[in-house]
């Protein structure tokens, strides 16, 4: 087993995105090329309703899958497809853009507040115009795989022979959700071409030497190999776990709508003026 290695840290950026919504940009355009496929990871939050019931209001989407996962409060939703619901307490959503999706995302007040994590994946050039599609899950259809000193539960790819319950994802990416007790050790095994990060949420989170461990709000981005072999500190650590083959494609990024070309974000943009942007529409509540 060719173990991998921590090879960067970030610690992100707090700003405010939607309408308002406060949160931690974990990386974003600047170290998409470090994270291939993933383009960009937020981990929003806050108990103060002024943080987060602004939302993020109708806005189109191009050429991307996002990934929301709910810690704590609900998330109401809606879009140009007809889907609609209530993202609550350890559910999950998984929208793939395509060719175009107009959608919202408004947080709802809550007495514990609302936190959670947004994912952004980018599609292959050959998948960025199919149809949008639409993907979730309830926290009680994510199994759990219980490991020495604490748990994984998979929500989309599969740990130990175990899979999570949204397939049929392009490129087939892995994420999970973790959770080790106090100095617990877990390996975590990945296809050596696999570009594989780390969030941690709770606790602290390091290398099973145990030289050094990183607390909440550390995005560990991990060097080759076919495993990544992490400790918990002494409180124990909660994090999300991600892996995915890389595109190596070239990126043209313009706000939520990611191509391959300039000229390509310029089409979307017309299309966007000109009311043409999405090619298949339901019902927007």
């Amino acid at each position: 087993m060719a173990e991998r290695k921590i090879e960067r840290v970030l610690r992100g950026t707090e700003t405010r995105d939607g309408a308002g919504v406060r949160l931690l940009r974990v990386f974003a355009n600047r170290e998409a090329s470090l994270f291939d496929p993933f383009l960009l990871f937020d981990a929003f939050g806050s108990d103060d309703p002024d943080d987060y019931l602004a939302g993020f209001p109708w806005h189109p989407h191009r050429g991307i899958e996002t990934v929301t996962f709910m810690r704590e409060g609900d998330v109401a939703h809606g879009d140009s497809l007809g889907n609609s619901g209530v993202i609550g307490p350890g559910d999950l959503q998984w929208m793939s853009a395509g060719s175009g999706i107009i959608h919202q995302e408004m947080p709802q007040e809550s007495p514990k507040g609302v936190h959670g994590f947004q994912l952004w994946v980018n599609l292959p050039r050959a998948e960025k115009m199919r149809d949008p599609a639409y993907r979730d899950a309830k926290a009680s259809e994510i199994p759990s795989v219980l490991v020495t000193g604490g748990e994984i539960r998979p929500i989309a790819g599969s740990f130990d022979g175990v899979q999570g319950p949204l397939t049929g994802i392009a490129r087939d990416p892995a994420y999970f959700d973790a959770h080790l007790e106090a100095s617990a050790t877990v390996s975590i095994p990945t296809p050596v071409a696999h570009t594989a990060f780390a969030y941690v949420y709770q606790g602290e989170l390091g290398s099973v030497d145990g030289a050094v461990s990183y607390g909440p709000g550390s995005c560990l981005l991990f060097g080759p190999g076919d495993a990544a072999v992490l400790s918990a500190g002494p409180d124990g650590a909660r994090f999300v776990f991600a892996h995915a083959l890389p595109l190596h494609e070239p990126i043209a990024w313009g706000g939520p709508i990611v191509m391959n070309t300039r000229e390509e974000l310029e089409q979307a943009y017309e299309e966007l003026d000109k009311g043409t942007f999405v090619r298949k529409r339901g019902r927007m509540n």
